[in-house]
């Protein structure tokens, strides 16, 4: 039995993960100032960048349709015996779980057996995170898969590690957040006066503010602090750093918490499309 991992274009796959499976991502599209950018192989971060940071419309992004989703369930031989598990951005953020959801019910309906079921099984995990988030789930996912645990097992024990998972984000700039509506223009400027840094948490799905530091490194380093809060099995998780254009930074980041916890393994990876509209130049997300 094979296993094959699929995710919405917000998870960035590992490359080592890569290697040993595989990984398909399904991709959003991104909306800036009527231009649109798939959010795939193509995606280039710093002419993106370079065009965020001119745009004077509202930046948006579309999640993949059910049809997408089936394509990829599909795969290159219908026939082949596998199981199929799909890792999504969190559907309190957006509609991409339901799209996937919707798909295996069409996939499940077209390839139906004598027996009333299919080639292929297929599940759809609904991350309650984004972007490293869902790259700990598809990890998770392959990491019970080859201890031979069966495909209901990984189903349970993976639903239980995502909700576990500790999501926190610090980002240098707010104006995506602007532009969005969910910061007025004064509560902007007055943050860009006084340099404040938001730290938020991912709660069950959906994004809350957790500090307001002033300076990026007051910021990074107070996030640290609060996702370490109450977490004693830290030698049992991996611990990924998504970071836009900052690399340096995220190494910061990264020696800030090897210094105060041990882990599992630790990953720094560069953000695609998704996740580079949101955090903005500089942003860092961390997931264990």
């Amino acid at each position: 039995m094979s296993i094959r991992i699929i995710a919405d274009s917000c998870c960035e796959f590992p490359e080592d993960l890569k290697k040993e499976v595989v990984c398909e991502n399904v991709p959003l599209i991104l909306t800036v100032d009527g231009k649109e950018v798939v959010d795939d192989s193509s995606f280039d971060q710093k002419s993106f960048l370079k065009l965020l940071s001119g745009c004077r419309d509202v930046p948006r992004s579309a999640c993949p349709s059910p049809q997408n989703y089936l394509d990829a369930y599909e795969g290159s031989d219908p026939s082949e015996e596998e199981w199929v598990f799909v890792v999504t951005l969190s559907s309190s953020l957006s509609g991409s779980y339901n799209s996937a959801e919707l798909a295996k019910e069409m996939y499940e309906e077209e390839h139906r057996d004598d027996k009333g079921g299919s080639e292929r099984r297929i599940h759809v995990f609904d991350s309650k995170t984004a972007s490293g988030g869902e790259a700990q789930a598809a990890l998770k996912a392959y990491e019970l898969y080859k201890e031979g645990c069966s495909f209901d097992e990984i189903v349970e024990k993976c639903e239980d590690y995502i909700a576990h998972l500790n999501t926190f984000f610090v980002l240098e700039s707010l104006e995506v957040f602007r532009k969005n509506g969910r910061l007025s223009n004064t509560k902007a400027f007055a943050a860009n006066v006084l340099n404040l840094k938001p730290v938020c948490k991912g709660v069950d799905g959906v994004i809350e503010p957790a500090s307001i530091q002033r300076g990026i490194k007051n910021a990074l380093k107070k996030m640290v602090e609060l996702s370490l809060e109450g977490i004693k099995d830290t030698k049992e998780r991996i611990l990924i750093i998504n970071h836009c254009n900052c690399y340096e930074r995220a190494c910061s980041v990264l020696s800030d918490f090897i210094s105060k916890a041990e882990f599992k393994a630790t990953m720094i990876l560069d953000t695609a499309g998704v996740s580079t509209l949101y955090a903005s130049d500089g942003g860092i997300i961390i997931s264990f």
